[in-house]
């Protein structure tokens, strides 16, 4: 057999070039499994609980990114004028002049109305003691925020019940508890429901669950903790801020800039001769440089010599172009928050309101469905305090049983108060409408309002007699 006469060098080069190919052709066919959970600008996606994988039912987000996330979104409502306007918007429909509360006998029960007036008072004083409407805002604007708010329910002596918020990063698992699966998230649950809570543990200590009420917003039931309302779209709101910003920095430089002279064919010290002989008036900047300034009067007239240009960069600024980009931008935040797109930027020059707000409008469902949920919150607020008074013997057992209490938010839609007038009026005639619905309807206190007209009544009495 001959033997081989290629040096082994050659050989090795040649196996390394087949390994090389080998190895692209390898390269260009891999897939990362994990790109399809890489966001742009955003980073790794946040895993979330799946199934089979050790993570059982209420868990959400891992703490750590529900705080990082929370972070990100408290950030946003301090700086970005467009999420503070967002904000704002949410709490001026939902709460609005604030929620009026009416406790009256329930039907079919025989009971004296002294009772429910009884009721009223202990509602009357809970509402000023806590500055409630003030509350009602700031409770929108957590949960808006940060995807939940903690109220805690003090009771003193004399069943008066105060209010005060628990800041979310203090519910949090103690390292005695890690253990527990149970108590992830803060949250002490039923070991064989999740949707009942027994306590929460709030700087370490658990809590029992009857002294705090966790609203929490854009998770399912079975998850301990909500999620910030501009979670989704916070990307678009930082985007958003930036191009604003650029759009203004450059939009500043190029209108600072009056003109441009282009002198073609002179030399540098040449040029800076021409710039002192036009000088009007020297004037020292912050730096203490000198700079020469010509005044152009109204009209002026540039006759330019031979290889001399000028050039005004301020007519070719294009600000239409960027808009559009920003503009479509914030109508995807606006559509995350079911808004029309004018309530989100404030520009209302491609909106009708009236045509917006309608009763059947996108707008007004949804700020309707938050108000339901927010009354809903707020009539279990008031059932505590009511029960407190009852711990404290201000109010008679069972009253629950005899009174309920009813909450009226404020209209979202555009209204035609006429035309309203005039239905109530026929459902009071019919006997279908009660006065004290008919008042709360007009947003104003019935009980208040009887006084009002006794006094009135009295003073108009008093002012006949002295005639």
């Amino acid at each position: 057999m001959p033997e081989s006469t290629e040096a082994p060098s050659a050989g090795l080069n040649r196996l390394e070039s087949r390994l090389q190919e080998a190895f692209d052709a390898l390269w260009d066919s891999f897939v990362d499994p994990h790109e399809a959970y890489h966001g742009e600008g955003d980073g790794w996606w946040l895993p979330v609980s799946v199934a089979g994988q050790g993570r059982g039912a209420g868990e959400g987000l891992a703490a750590p990114q529900l705080a990082q996330l929370r972070e990100e979104c408290r950030l946003l409502a301090l700086t970005n004028e467009f999420a503070i306007n967002g904000h704002e918007n949410r709490i001026s429909y939902a709460v609005g002049a604030g929620h009026v509360y009416h406790a009256t006998i329930r039907k079919g029960i025989d009971a004296p109305m002294e009772l429910a007036a009884r009721v009223q008072a202990v509602i009357d004083e809970f509402l000023e003691v806590n500055r409630w409407h003030a509350r009602q805002q700031e409770s929108m604007r957590r949960l808006d925020r940060d995807g939940e708010v903690f109220l805690r329910f003090f009771v003193d002596s004399r069943g008066v019940t105060r209010i005060r918020y628990i800041e979310p990063h203090q519910i949090a698992r103690p390292t005695a508890e890690s253990h527990n699966p149970h108590a992830t998230h803060g949250v002490l649950t039923d070991p064989h429901d999740v949707e009942r809570v027994e306590g929460y543990y709030i700087d370490d200590e658990l809590t029992a669950a009857a002294e705090v009420q966790h609203r929490k917003a854009n998770v399912d039931s079975n998850v301990k903790r909500g999620l910030p309302l501009f979670a989704p779209v916070r990307s678009n709101l930082r985007r958003a801020e930036k191009l604003l910003r650029n759009m203004s920095v450059v939009a500043e430089i190029q209108s600072a800039i009056a003109l441009i002279r282009r002198h073609r064919s002179a030399s540098r010290t040449g040029v800076e001769q021409f710039v002192a002989n036009q000088a009007t008036q020297n004037a020292a900047d912050r730096s203490g440089r000198v700079r020469r300034l010509t005044e152009y009067g109204p009209g002026t007239i540039l006759d330019a010599p031979a290889g001399l240009e000028y050039e005004f960069p301020a007519t070719g600024v294009d600000a239409s172009s960027y808009v559009t980009i920003l503009q479509a931008e914030l109508r995807a935040v606006a559509a995350r928050l079911v808004m029309p797109e004018f309530m989100f930027t404030s520009d209302a020059s491609n909106a009708n309101f009236s045509s917006t707000m309608v009763a059947e409008g996108p707008a007004v469902k949804m700020f309707e469905r938050v108000q339901a949920a927010t009354i809903e919150h707020d009539l279990e607020v008031m059932w505590r305090v009511i029960d407190g008074a009852v711990r404290a013997g201000r109010l008679p057992d069972g009253v629950g049983q005899a009174v309920q209490v009813q909450a009226t938010a404020p209209s979202v839609h555009v209204r035609n108060r006429i035309e309203e007038t005039r239905i109530d009026q026929i459902a009071h005639q019919s006997g279908v409408l009660s006065p004290q619905s008919w008042s709360q309807h007009l947003g104003l206190d019935y009980d208040q309002e009887q006084k009002n007209l006794r006094l009135h009544d009295e003073k108009m009495a008093g002012g006949q007699n002295a005639k």
